[in-house]
């Protein structure tokens, strides 16, 4: 053990590590500067140019918000950036005859591209955290999630899962909830309806600690029939009185119009178990995707550094132009095919897990596929 710790301190970079460790570095560096200049300007930079001009925010405020926009786009540029970088320096390695030198003197091709891999590690971890904190911290401040919005609907289900309550929001703040309508289930079962013994109307309504208080609530009670027999005024009407079900609810409302990116994984798995305690199939299905990318998207950075070193390969009087053009189908074909993925995971068509590996595990085949072709 000791021995072992020894080596790591021990360790250190080559020359040719260093000399491969920065041209990747200041390529990444460059393409990711590129990366993020492109997707910003098309859209974003023009909407807070828009509302500048038409005094709407300041220009202070406007050049906080093209910041804050930068974390979102970091995420999705780190992988592009390492694929790009890796392949602009092997392809100037292999265009100078050096790639062919060095493994004329015995020096793998696995080894040359060995600080590649571990330079990708530690983008791979860069990744994860920009994922994780820097996006739901710069989502926050530019307003994602205010947790307002409107129609909510919630059914409170019996021990036996029959439908208990139906719980309708019309409209909803963080502070207030507005224009409710609750219908209380008969506990009489029929062979082809469902009854209300109640219907409960209330403007505003207040979580409290252990219960959602309806307001000035109006409570019209039916008989078996279907009727109205009488009408109640309630200055309070409590409901969600059990097991923190007031808590529950509340935050299932809340984050139903919040953006997946607003979340850290720890939400996104809290959330998730809402979700499935509330039987919202669809949506669990896709936070539970979103979760498992999280973890997985990172793992990309360091296929992509291994990818773009073997794309960079080449003898020195090849086509250059080849490996770029696989690269730029790589990274369209990974950031357009996600959504796809997501949905066949929202409508149970593949296993979140399986929806969320599937373009890792393209990317490890590929890899394999590439270094038999190149002879690697």
């Amino acid at each position: 053990m000791n021995c072992a710790i020894n080596k790591i301190k021990n360790f250190k970079l080559s020359l040719l590590d260093r000399f491969v460790l920065s041209q990747v570095m200041a390529a990444t560096l460059v393409c990711l500067i590129l990366f993020i200049i492109v997707w910003i300007a098309p859209e974003t930079l023009f909407k807070i140019i828009k509302k500048i001009l038409s005094d709407r925010i300041t220009i202070l405020t406007g050049i906080k918000m093209l910041i804050l926009e930068v974390p979102k786009v970091l995420a999705k540029a780190i992988p592009v950036g390492i694929l790009l970088g890796s392949i602009f320096t092997f392809d100037r390695l292999s265009k100078n005859s050096e790639l062919s030198i060095l493994r004329g003197i015995g020096i793998s091709f696995n080894r040359i591209m060995l600080p590649v891999i571990y330079f990708g590690c530690f983008l791979s971890i860069f990744c994860y955290f920009v994922n994780d904190k820097l996006v739901p911290i710069a989502s926050q401040k530019l307003g994602e999630s205010k947790g307002g919005g409107s129609h909510f609907v919630y059914i409170v289900e019996n021990p036996d899962k029959t439908p208990k309550q139906n719980i309708i929001v019309s409209n909803f703040t963080p502070e207030t909830i507005y224009d409710i309508k609750v219908m209380n289930f008969s506990s009489e079962k029929y062979t082809d309806a469902t009854t209300f013994k109640s219907i409960v109307f209330a403007p505003t309504t207040t979580k409290e600690k252990d219960c959602w208080m309806l307001h000035n609530a109006i409570i019209y009670e039916i008989d078996s029939n279907g009727i109205y027999k009488n009408i109640i005024h309630k200055d309070n009407y409590p409901i969600l009185q059990e097991n923190n079900q007031a808590q529950e609810v509340y935050d299932l409302m809340l984050n139903t119009t919040r953006k997946e990116r607003v979340f850290t994984n720890s939400q996104i798995s809290k959330y998730a178990k809402l979700l499935k305690k509330a039987n919202f199939s669809d949506e669990y299905r896709y936070f539970k995707t979103k979760l498992y990318q999280r973890y997985l998207h990172p793992l990309t950075c360091i296929l992509f550094a291994i990818i773009g070193c073997m794309l960079g390969f080449a003898p020195p009087r090849s086509q250059r132009l080849v490996g770029f053009t696989v690269a730029v189908g790589i990274i369209f074909g990974y950031y357009i095919t996600l959504p796809f993925f997501d949905l066949l995971a929202q409508k149970a068509v593949l296993p979140p897990i399986i929806a969320a590996s599937f373009p890792i595990i393209i990317f490890i085949v590929s890899i394999f596929l590439i270094k038999k072709a190149k002879d690697l």
